[in-house]
């Protein structure tokens, strides 16, 4: 079982910078991935980034490619998200998750970040 934990988020205007948290914890070493995804409201929820274990090689979404940034410190055991240039439609309930087996079996409860314009 691996727990996550987010934090970070809230409310800023257009153009603001926000950085998300997740901090992982329990059986984590066979863990192959750590990801973002988000949820808007009435929207499915939908892949932002993900970075592979070893934090040598991260994929981005189109929509956030160049704006947010995606990281992991092993020695905290936690994941990031940088969101810079944020806009009204990055609004949504961001997740962190984590891969084991090729599927993303863990996920956290999730944080929400709302972008005004």
């Amino acid at each position: 079982q691996v727990e996550l934990v987010e934090s970070g988020g809230g409310l800023v205007r257009a153009g603001d910078s926000l950085r998300l948290s997740c901090a992982a914890s329990g059986r984590t070493f066979a863990t192959t991935a750590m990801g973002w995804f988000r949820q808007a409201p009435g929207a499915e929820r939908e892949f932002v980034a993900r970075i592979n274990w070893i934090g040598d090689t991260t994929y981005y979404t189109d929509s956030v490619n160049g704006r947010f940034t995606i990281s992991r410190d092993s020695a905290k055991n936690t994941l990031y998200v940088q969101m810079n240039s944020l806009k009204p439609e990055d609004t949504a309930v961001y997740y962190c998750a984590a891969r084991q087996g090729g599927s993303w079996n863990y996920w956290g409860q999730g944080t929400q970040v709302t972008v005004s314009s």
